[in-house]
């Protein structure tokens, strides 16, 4: 059997705070029915905020508690994005068009 230990654990800081990065995130839950592992990609500014959208995924998708789950997160490139979700996003020419405008008449 392996044995694991933690050495320390410490909050990291970005350094650019205000640009959209790709993070993978590795976990290990455990379930009523056993152990499980998953990989999960998330787009968000900061690691915390990827964290934050991981642990109300597995809260509403798996019933997963915060206190049963394991996990390993790392800034991931543009081309290593598998998921359709983050990688939607990649299109330069992306536009996102006002639908709800209303035109005012001028009297």
């Amino acid at each position: 059997t392996q044995s694991t230990w933690v050495v320390s654990c410490k909050q990291v800081h970005s350094r650019k705070k205000m640009s959209v990065k790709n993070y993978g995130v590795w976990l290990r839950y455990n379930s009523r029915s056993g152990t499980h592992n998953m990989y999960k990609e998330y787009r968000d500014i900061t690691a915390p905020g990827a964290i934050t959208q991981c642990y109300s995924e597995m809260a509403a998708r798996h019933r997963a508690r915060a206190s049963s789950i394991q996990i390993t997160v790392k800034v991931i490139a543009a081309k290593d994005c598998k998921r359709p979700n983050v990688t939607q996003f990649h299109d330069s020419k992306l536009k996102f068009p006002m639908t709800h405008l209303i035109k005012k008449s001028l009297h």
